[in-house]
């Protein structure tokens, strides 16, 4: 499928961004390769979008060819590994392994991405994150060449890896699960539900936690200690509910999120000396 001036709003969390030039869902992975191959060869600028959960696309949109994963969402069972195509949801992914007792995913029921997001940025919450469970990935290369490459060769670090880095394309990742009991699993699974309903403003559009943790502090508790929870701009706003996450209230702009997000960065380093990172990735 191909679409004209898609508006990038729809396919983010945020819920924010304009147009792209040219939207474009492949429906294989063999598709996938040849859309990135014929934009690389064209010199044409393109970015590969999985859930949108990690972003803050511009106003005024992206200039280029996206390309979504949405149809990429396939998911095996092979023993205690599941073979996860690049645009299966982490949710889903969660559930399949619950589904065949497999433990060791809980952490990502919740994370709103996708497999191909979250081996880019080694994704991970409540003591878990991608490096931990993932054993391989299948890439498309800078060089178009499709390579399977072992996670100990991926560079996984905070939000960061070699697929970032180097500019892979994920298009299939293999997650390596033990054993384990249904309801068990189900019973974790529930309760970092329940926690992460309970402390994050899920009721709101936002691109999770806004900056990355800085070294021996925690970004929410800066933010907070700075007196800026719920500091707005037009209609986004630093959470009142935690300080750590910057929403969406309602017909924001990116311009309303870039500006809460450079106030924060502002005056947290003016009061306490500290700069911090956005861990949302701009977009346009």
């Amino acid at each position: 499928m191909i679409l004209l001036d898609e508006p990038l709003n729809a396919h983010t969390t945020f819920g924010v961004g304009g147009p792209a030039d040219v939207f474009v869902v492949p429906s294989t992975a063999e598709e996938l390769v040849g859309v990135v191959g014929a934009c690389r060869k064209l010199s044409v600028p393109y970015f590969v979008l999985g859930k949108g959960s990690d972003l803050l696309v511009c106003d005024e949109g992206y200039r280029g060819v996206v390309v979504s994963l949405d149809e990429l969402t396939r998911i095996d069972v092979e023993g205690n590994v599941l073979v996860c195509e690049a645009g299966a949801s982490l949710h889903d992914v969660a559930e399949v392994a619950c589904e065949h007792g497999l433990a060791g995913f809980e952490f990502a029921c919740g994370i709103p991405g996708s497999v191909g997001g979250a081996c880019f940025m080694n994704a991970g919450a409540y003591e878990g994150c991608m490096s931990d469970v993932l054993a391989s990935v299948d890439a498309l290369m800078p060089n178009g060449e499709v390579m399977t490459i072992a996670v100990e060769d991926l560079a996984l670090g905070y939000r960061t890896s070699r697929i970032r880095t180097d500019g892979l394309v994920v298009l299939r990742a293999r997650i390596l699960l033990e054993p384990g009991n249904k309801d068990e699993i189900r019973a974790k699974m529930d309760d970092l539900t329940a926690r992460r309903e309970e402390k994050q403003p899920l009721e709101f559009g936002s691109a999770g936690s806004t900056f990355k943790r800085p070294k021996g502090y925690f970004a929410g508790k800066l933010i907070m200690d700075a007196g800026l929870k719920g500091y707005r701009v037009g209609n986004a706003a630093v959470s009142t509910k935690h300080a750590g996450f910057v929403v969406n209230l309602g017909g924001a702009t990116a311009a309303d999120v870039h500006a809460v997000i450079a106030h924060v960065q502002d005056e947290v380093e003016r009061q306490f000396g500290v700069r911090l990172e956005p861990e949302v990735r701009f977009v346009g």
